[in-house]
């Protein structure tokens, strides 16, 4: 990823807008603020049309411009590295599996298989986040100083799903069937979850994916803090995620 999905869409539009005057690939619509404010939660929201070509996006400024500590959603990379060199042979490998001791014990389990010099080859060469790994080892969390923008991982959700990282289409299609899933005869949302903490010390989720109406698909990603200290961000994070798409139309299958 040389360059962020959404500086990349922005650099190819921008004689269009330049001679047109208009952002008609972007919509920031400031009154999702609400859904925060309910939730008692501060965060950014952005949302990529792939038919339309069309982003929706809360908080600019945050979707673009501050990155935050993956969590679990580095998860994401760590898999593909891990089934592109043989470290977890498919989709069964134990290594892949849910840790009975939390999120955060198996991506360090899930690190450590792939090797610190593995590791830090993939992100250094992908770009991935501000591509800092100083802090790991083999009894912390991998992802250590590194931080990616909401920008960033919508990008690459959205190259997850077409087949477009560089990656085996093999070993993309076997981690998008890692991402957990609800379904039903009119949607389908497809999402990873991660926590961690801001430099406040406070709890901070993503939520990161795609939704599914007439095989259509809509990206999505949300990164948020709570001052509670005590609340389940990512459960939470979810919910808002739900609250913002069910008012846009989604679920309903008329996508």
């Amino acid at each position: 990823m040389p360059k962020s999905f959404f500086a990349i869409l922005l650099t190819a539009a921008a004689p269009i807008l330049l001679t047109s005057c208009s952002t008609n690939n972007v919509t920031v619509d400031n009154s999702l603020q609400k859904y925060f404010d309910s939730a008692g939660v501060k965060g950014t929201f952005g949302l990529y049309d792939n038919g339309q070509g069309h982003f929706t996006i809360y908080n600019l400024n945050r979707f673009r411009d501050s990155a935050y500590p993956p969590g679990a959603t580095f998860d994401v990379l760590q898999a593909l590295i891990a089934v592109q060199t043989g470290v977890a042979a498919n989709e069964n490998s134990p290594l892949l599996q849910p840790d009975s001791a939390g999120a955060e014990a198996g991506s360090i389990r899930l690190a450590a298989a792939i090797g610190k010099d593995s590791l830090k080859k993939w992100v250094d060469s992908l770009r991935y986040g501000n591509k800092d790994i100083s802090e790991y080892t083999d009894s912390t969390h991998p992802a250590g100083r590194l931080a990616i923008t909401a920008d960033e991982q919508l990008g690459l959700v959205k190259k997850l799903y077409f087949d477009q990282l560089p990656f085996f289409q093999r070993t993309q299609k076997i981690v998008r069937g890692l991402f957990q899933k609800e379904e039903n005869s009119n949607y389908r949302i497809v999402y990873k979850t991660g926590e961690g903490k801001n430099a406040a010390g406070q709890p901070t989720a993503w939520i990161i994916g795609w939704e599914e109406e007439n095989k259509h698909p809509y990206f999505f990603v949300l990164n948020m803090d709570s001052a509670n200290a005590q609340s389940n961000v990512s459960t939470l994070g979810l919910q808002l995620v739900k609250n913002i798409l069910g008012p846009m139309g989604f679920f309903a299958g008329k996508k």
